[in-house]
């Protein structure tokens, strides 16, 4: 056999196609454009697909959109969550300032019991909640096992985790923004 006698076959189709071919199919579901049975359907021709050309069949009628309408849901997404951004950002200015010390040795504990650098006399906090370091890399917080958790900027940490100036952190229900000395 020489080299003119293979045929060249067509590239496989990659799953980065099919993810792409999958989103359009997920747009078209989300938008009420197909429905649930074709949506299932078609997901299984997508996955079993070997060529481009059966791919782009699967999807072809559904990529018929006018070209604002992507534009248009994410600017009513940012509109929507526009008051949500304000709330959050009215509550981190009322939020009060907890100040960092200066670096040293030692861990600052952090809780209801007795002994604690920063004593927190509420019933959200723990009596031993978190404890705050300061490493070569920053300051670093550690939950210790609280039951109302410690948290940094709207998320639970679990472990420890860097935190820095301006960021929001909670024990509990207290809640501070951390400002630098």
């Amino acid at each position: 056999m020489t080299s003119l006698e293979f045929r060249a076959y067509p590239p496989r189709v990659s799953d980065a196609d099919r993810e792409r071919a999958l989103e359009v199919l997920r747009e078209s579901a989300v938008e009420g454009r197909i429905s649930q049975d074709t949506f299932l359907r078609r997901m299984e021709v997508i996955l079993q697909v070997q060529r481009y050309d059966e791919l782009e069949a699967a999807v072809q009628d559904l990529r018929t959109r006018r070209r604002g309408t992507r534009w248009v849901f994410r600017t009513v997404g940012a509109l929507s969550a526009f008051p949500v951004m304000v709330r959050r950002a009215w509550q981190t200015e009322r939020l009060p300032e907890l100040l960092l010390p200066a670096p040293g040795p030692y861990a600052l504990s952090i809780g209801r019991a007795p002994g604690s650098v920063l004593r927190l006399n509420d019933f959200t906090v723990s009596r031993t909640h978190a404890q705050l370091r300061h490493t070569d890399e920053g300051w670093t917080l550690r939950d210790l096992g609280s039951s109302n958790g410690t948290w940094v900027n709207g998320r639970r940490v679990t472990g420890k985790t860097r935190v820095w100036p301006g960021d929001q952190v909670r024990f509990g229900q207290v809640g501070y923004r951390l400002t630098a000395p």
